[in-house]
């Protein structure tokens, strides 16, 4: 997200001489993107951010695909992967392509004796059940139902959870992830029209600076291999810093749906984009005005893109039997729109209270073994009358 932030003690001047009370240098370390040309913030370090002890191995968490080239509706239900004491043996991804894989997970504890850095992807983590703190080398951001966290690649982060119920959908990136670029001004600003502002945004507040040596395991995931790297100094050791490029938290329940006279399409309720997908929400609203409108979406083929749709709350009117956790998947090329009864149904009604979030990628999506287990077979044959 273009806005400039910054945190703790920084020097007058990017690259100059930066002093600690007792003489020595802090040390800088420019943490960016696009190779020089993208977001970067400039942070400031008690100790050399580059001070490797070991690289003690590696592990595999590349995804076991089970269809490779699919043309079937799915519903998964996202609440029957396996809760996992671990944050990173908790998350199981379910749908995948070259550009993003889609993530569950049902973490039970903290990330307590480790750190992780995802070098490849960015990462946006949306809060569906559970509380506390995402605590990263950039600050610290509290966080509850219905956030999303937006944590840059290359970011080295906790997550502290305040109890053992926890869901997260995930949404890994190997593109930046910006806010629409249709909301905001040649400068970066949000427009007046957008459905969010830099308001709503919530980056750290809170930095914590670690000044301890010693020995410090950052879990590194690159390539789909985890290594484990043994670094000899607190990877929190930074004292400031200021630029672009930081994690942010904002709220689906901060998105001010846009409605009209007549049902409105997908694009309207978009947050986030790359140039590979759009991540959308979808909230309580009031529905259309003109006196014969059709709340319910109409039927359409999404003839360039995958379409999937995460089910976090209320009633969304335009399916039969889905529930909280759910998540369906609706393929490029196979029409879809709502179940029998739907359309009917929402005639005449005047506001949802649906809560959902949207990805739509612009290149198939392989399924996953792990989705496959929690799958429901027959879905596409739900639109039979």
């Amino acid at each position: 997200m273009p806005f400039y932030h910054t945190l703790g003690k920084i020097p007058p001047k990017r690259h100059t001489v930066f002093k600690k009370p007792d003489g020595s240098l802090y040390y800088e370390q420019l943490f960016g993107t696009i190779g020089f040309d993208g977001m970067a913030t400039n942070s400031y370090h008690e100790h050399r951010p580059t001070q490797v002890k070991e690289i003690k191995g590696s592990y595999n968490v590349a995804p076991e695909i089970a269809i490779y080239n699919n043309i079937q509706s799915y519903r998964l239900h996202g609440f029957k992967i396996t809760p996992k004491k671990d944050y990173l043996q908790s998350r199981k991804i379910v749908l995948t392509n070259a550009d993003v894989s889609i993530t569950l997970a049902a973490p039970q504890q903290a990330t307590s004796d480790y750190f992780y850095k995802n070098t490849d992807a960015d990462e946006l983590i949306f809060i569906h059940k559970g509380n506390g703190k995402l605590r990263t080398h950039l600050g610290n951001i509290p966080f509850k139902y219905g956030d999303y966290l937006l944590i840059p690649r290359g970011t080295i982060y906790k997550m502290d959870f305040e109890s053992t119920d926890n869901r997260l959908f995930i949404v890994e990136s190997k593109r930046p992830i910006y806010t629409p670029k249709r909301y905001r001004n040649w400068f970066g600003q949000l427009l007046e029209h957008s459905p969010f502002c830099e308001r709503d945004l919530r980056p750290p507040t809170e930095l914590e600076t670690n000044n301890k040596k010693g020995e410090f395991l950052i879990k590194v995931k690159k390539q789909n291999e985890i290594f484990d790297m043994i670094y000899a100094t607190h990877p929190f050791d930074v004292i400031g810093y200021d630029g672009y490029n930081f994690p942010y938290a904002f709220s689906i329940h901060d998105f001010e749906p846009i409605t009209g006279r007549i049902h409105q399409p997908p694009p309207v309720h978009q947050t986030f984009e790359t140039d590979a997908f759009v991540v959308c929400s979808f909230v309580p609203r009031l529905y259309d005005y003109h006196p014969d409108s059709i709340p319910a979406p109409y039927n359409h083929s999404n003839i360039d893109s995958d379409e999937v749709l995460y089910y976090v709350d209320g009633d969304f009117m335009s399916r039969n039997d889905i529930a909280a956790g759910h998540i369906s998947l609706h393929p490029a090329g196979i029409p879809h729109g709502p179940h029998p009864g739907a359309v009917e149904r929402s005639i005449g009604k005047t506001k949802t209270d649906e809560l959902a979030v949207m990805v739509d990628t612009f290149k198939p999506l392989m399924v996953t073994k792990e989705a496959i287990r929690i799958a429901d077979e027959g879905y596409y044959k739900s639109w039979l009358e």
